[in-house]
């Protein structure tokens, strides 16, 4: 069982910067790739970034290319996402979530690919 739990949401301005994290539970966190998914006003929630386990490969979404940094530090159990430049279709609530991946594979952009969520936490960019 993995519990995850995220933080630093909160409001920016558009061009501005937050760094999220997501802290997990669990003695194996390194054998777990890690994503991020948001979910906008009235919107259905998207993928946003995976990472693999030893977080040496990281996959994004198009929308958030080049602007969002995804990273991870095993030996605190923590995944980072560094989101700069943000625009106001950017405001969510950003949820992180971890699959059990032992083969290092990292390429999990679907919702269902994931075993565990944390409780999302909101982001919100004003123009």
């Amino acid at each position: 069982q993995v519990q995850l739990v995220e933080s630093g949401g909160g409001l920016v301005q558009a061009g501005g910067s937050l760094r999220l994290s997501c802290a997990a539970s669990g003695r194996t966190f390194s054998s777990y790739a890690m994503g991020w998914f948001r979910q906008g006003p009235g919107k259905e929630r998207e993928f946003v970034a995976t990472i693999s386990g030893g977080g040496r490969n990281t996959y994004y979404a198009d929308s958030v290319k080049g602007r969002f940094t995804l990273s991870r530090d095993n030996a605190k159990n923590t995944v980072y996402l560094q989101m700069n430049s943000l625009k106001p279709e950017d405001t969510a609530v950003y949820y992180c979530a971890a699959t059990r991946s032992l083969s290092g594979s990292y390429y999990y952009t679907l919702e269902r690919q994931y075993d565990y969520w944390g409780q999302g936490t909101q982001v919100t960019v004003s123009s």
